[in-house]
């Protein structure tokens, strides 16, 4: 069946969601996930679009960007390209990392784009990698409220008010509160078979054996027990397979 065409943005604004093929861990390493930041960076001059919000997952990506320059599928092309030349070889493999097909919709009126803003922003706190939303170091939340590097944070900063420090006031409280915002996501319920999780277990804490992630020092224990749950491991899987205690993975 051939594919539908994308639908075009009059706002030229869009709601990116690129993830790894086949449930592959795009950020391995801390610096996978600069690298991907510097890259969006690099291309920002090149390709000419704004960045508004981004946040890294395992496994998957949210961005909020306007084209200008280039259209969107340009961009993606561009800024995907690089990551995974440089991810494939500081990994020494080959191939695809991303699906073939990001997931995109546009964002046509103010409301919308706050909406999906909050809704990025908040990916760590559903997922319950952290407790704070402030505490996820990899999305651009900390931006608006510190020092914007990659963020154009005056565009959205201005819709919460024109004194910026009361306009960063707003944009925090807006933030903290819950809504159940349909946006495009990952809809990954299909249940991960034990053999997809033993090999993901192997690939993500560098083992030979699932039993062997008891014997990992706690600190790194603690980043690939986390890792697995954001890729879609529950609790119990992860405990019954590497005979982690339930508890000490419910905290990691």
């Amino acid at each position: 069946m051939p594919r539908t065409g994308r639908k075009k943005s009059a706002s030229g604004i869009y709601h990116i969601l690129l993830r790894g093929i086949n449930r592959q861990t795009i950020f391995e390493e801390e610096e996978d996930a600069i690298k991907y930041l510097e890259t969006l960076k690099n291309y920002q001059d090149k390709s000419g679009y704004k960045l508004y919000a981004y946040c890294l997952m395992g496994n998957h990506i949210h961005l909020l960007l306007k084209e200008e320059k280039e259209e969107l599928g340009i961009i993606m092309r561009r800024i995907g390209a690089s990551y995974v030349y440089w991810y494939n070889d500081k990994y020494n493999r080959c191939g695809h990392l991303f699906q073939d097909r990001y997931k995109s919709e546009t964002v046509e009126d103010d409301r919308y784009l706050l909406a999906v803003l909050r809704y990025i922003h908040q990916n760590p706190l559903k997922a319950e990698l952290v407790k704070n939303i402030v505490d996820y170091k990899w999305s651009s939340y900390c931006e608006y409220i510190k020092n914007d590097e990659i963020i154009d944070t005056d565009f959205i900063l201005e819709l919460f008010g024109e004194e910026r420090k009361k306009a960063i006031e707003s944009f925090k409280l807006f933030h903290e509160e819950s809504k159940n915002e349909r946006c495009i996501d990952i809809n990954e319920k299909k249940k991960i078979s034990d053999s997809e999780a033993i090999e993901m277990i192997k690939r993500v804490c560098i083992v030979s054996h699932c039993m062997d992630v008891q014997r990992i020092e706690k600190e790194q224990k603690n980043k690939c027990l986390s890792l697995l749950k954001e890729n879609g491991l529950s609790t119990r899987q992860i405990a019954r397979l590497t005979g982690v205690g339930r508890s000490i993975v419910l905290k990691a």
